[in-house]
């Protein structure tokens, strides 16, 4: 199973297994990860589920589409060019390992 290392705003680094085909916002949430609240549930419908991408990372989850950018605008803290809604990236067996970064806030 792929891991996937959250890092906290605080530097904490917590390791967890992502089942396949879920996301990284669901790979949190399942684990316990404190810092994605995801108040819709992975609709893309808010952004409290935004991360930074790992720089070394970025080429591998893709880019966001309009509508996750255009979403990203309501993020509780500062959006940066590796934001991403965790919601939107699929885990595959080619993300193991991958490592995001949590804003200090979502709401």
């Amino acid at each position: 199973m792929p891991q996937i290392t959250f890092v906290s705003a605080d530097g904490d680094r917590t390791t967890v297994e992502a089942g396949g085909g879920d996301s990284v916002m669901q790979t949190a949430l399942a684990n316990g990860v404190e810092g994605i609240v995801a108040e819709c549930g992975g609709a893309m419908m808010c952004a409290t589920c935004h991360c930074y991408v790992d720089e070394d990372w970025l080429s591998r989850t893709g880019a966001a589409s309009d509508e996750e950018r255009a979403m990203l605008d309501f993020a509780a803290s500062e959006v940066k060019p590796a934001s991403r809604l965790s919601c939107q990236i699929a885990i595959t067996e080619e993300l193991d390992g991958l490592t995001v970064h949590l804003p200090e806030a979502q709401i």
